[in-house]
């Protein structure tokens, strides 16, 4: 990695906000785009022309006296700074592929919801990230942008979907950016990575304007957008911008008395099937975590085992399942008709339109159970059952410490042979409760990030974010990747 020469990178977003907003912010992480993104393939697209010229209407705003420097910061508390999202969430004008081959030179007419929230809050895209194909795999590879690496080892993963985002971060090459996550996309990019990742309560932020959609309501409250920042202090007021009216249901602003609140941990799922062992070093990450709050604020952290979270990968899979008539055939297909997986793995070799991991999810999903029979509806009840268990555990005032994922960012391709290591995470989407990825400082024994995710109950998410701001006071938070210096 090339050395972090400009201070301006290391800055949160908040706190660029509340300085002088010259383009020279911007100019800076375009100049760290173009030293890390042809080693680490975070960004596929970009719009820094445009971007520069908004920074300076924004420059010029600023000058006018047109506002005062706390209406500015009640009006636009982003006002000219630089914003980074995936490609699968629209921002007019950029590429909107989601890593599908026959949308290669598809671009956005209009903004998606959330970037439209960002802008109006004076925030400005100049850069779009790297996704998995059609975001419905853990590593961010396809066929039109190629691979995404991580930026502390090259030859690891940065995740998926929301993996191009993640390394974009972690390697300072923007100030603060979105995600969107379904089955863990934020926050096993945000653990790979180093950074902090938030998936929101369900049904708090708009998923209008991406690409693959939710086809059903139900299917709809488990995706979400939410931030992917370097600093936990710019978590909360990204969430408050793009849940826009929704952001009351929040409580955002209440201040959190983490003395007051209760506290539980569980180091694994119990068991799953074909689940890799939690790493070591995550485990001792958990209960480092457990100790720092049991010795701070004098409340018991209690170690519990919730058994029902060994069945996270068959309840996820049934969840996924709907009467729409879509699957994921039409998703490789556009949304315009279903391709034949078969097929096309015969073309794979030669002329295939298609990751090979996108035909076997395909081909595989035929095996899964089908909606609406006994082991499905038997699923749905277990989950069900296990949200409101959950629920009544944490009430309004508890959070749960649990592994992001079982293991560390794996090298390139190994997530095929461990696929559904996903369910860590993907467990939360389907019980609908936020959740905040939070880096822990120091690398671990391989040389990579380690993190815990903190669960809350819904529309308890400034609990999640206040821990995360505990715990990176305590532990350090994002941790500046191995520098190679530049000869």
């Amino acid at each position: 990695m090339p050395a972090i020469s400009d201070p301006i990178l290391l800055e949160s977003a908040s706190c660029l906000a509340k300085k002088i907003r010259k383009q020279e912010i911007t100019q800076a992480f375009i100049k760290r785009i173009d030293k890390v993104n042809p080693l680490l393939n975070c960004m596929v697209d970009e719009r820094f022309k445009d971007a520069l010229l908004e920074a300076k209407a924004a420059d010029d705003l600023i000058k006018s006296r047109k506002y005062t420097e706390e209406q500015l910061a009640e009006k636009k508390p982003f006002l000219g700074v630089a914003i980074s999202t995936k490609d699968c969430i629209k921002v007019k004008g950029m590429l909107n592929t989601a890593g599908l081959y026959s949308r290669r030179n598809y671009h956005a007419s209009e903004d998606a919801d959330a970037i439209a929230l960002m802008r109006n809050a004076g925030a400005i895209p100049f850069a779009l990230t790297n996704v998995s194909e059609v975001c419905m795999w853990w590593e961010s590879n396809n066929l039109v942008h190629g691979r995404t690496n991580n930026p502390y080892d090259t030859s690891r993963i940065a995740g998926g979907s929301s993996g191009g985002e993640g390394c974009m971060q972690a390697a300072a090459a923007s100030p603060f950016g979105l995600g969107s996550d379904i089955g863990g996309s934020i926050r096993m990019s945000a653990l790979f990575n180093g950074i902090f990742g938030h998936k929101p309560s369900q049904d708090i932020v708009s998923n209008e304007g991406q690409f693959p959609c939710a086809f059903t309501e139900e299917e709809n409250s488990f995706l979400s957008i939410g931030p992917m920042v370097r600093h936990a202090e710019d978590l909360k007021p990204v969430l408050k911008i793009i849940a826009g009216k929704k952001a009351k249901l929040l409580n955002l602003d209440k201040p959190v008395d983490l003395c007051s609140l209760k506290y539980f941990y569980q180091e694994n799922d119990g068991g799953g099937r074909h689940v890799s062992k939690v790493d070591r070093d995550i485990v001792d990450g958990i209960n480092r975590v457990a100790n720092h709050l049991k010795a701070k604020f004098k409340r018991p952290v209690e170690k519990i085992q919730i058994k029902e979270f060994r069945y996270a990968t068959e309840m996820w899979l049934a969840s996924m399942k709907n009467d729409s008539g879509y699957e994921h055939v039409h998703l490789l297909g556009n949304l315009k008709a279903p391709i034949n997986p078969y097929k096309e793995m015969l073309k794979l070799p030669f002329e295939g339109e298609y990751t090979l991991v996108g035909l076997l999810t395909a081909i595989l999903e035929k095996t899964q159970c089908r909606y609406g029979s006994a082991k499905y509806c038997e699923l749905i009840s277990k989950r069900n059952k296990l949200r409101t268990d959950v629920s009544n555990l944490l009430g309004n005032d508890g959070v749960l410490i649990y592994p992001t994922h079982p293991t560390v960012a794996p090298y390139h391709m190994e997530p095929i042979f461990r696929p559904y290591d996903f369910s860590y995470a993907g467990i939360v989407n389907i019980l609908g409760f936020p959740v905040t990825s939070v880096p822990l400082g120091k690398l671990g024994r391989e040389g990579l990030p380690i993190g815990v995710q903190i669960i809350a109950n819904c529309n308890q998410d400034r609990l999640c974010l206040a821990v995360a701001e505990e715990l990176e006071r305590a532990f350090g938070g994002w941790v500046r990747p191995e520098i190679i210096e530049e000869v």
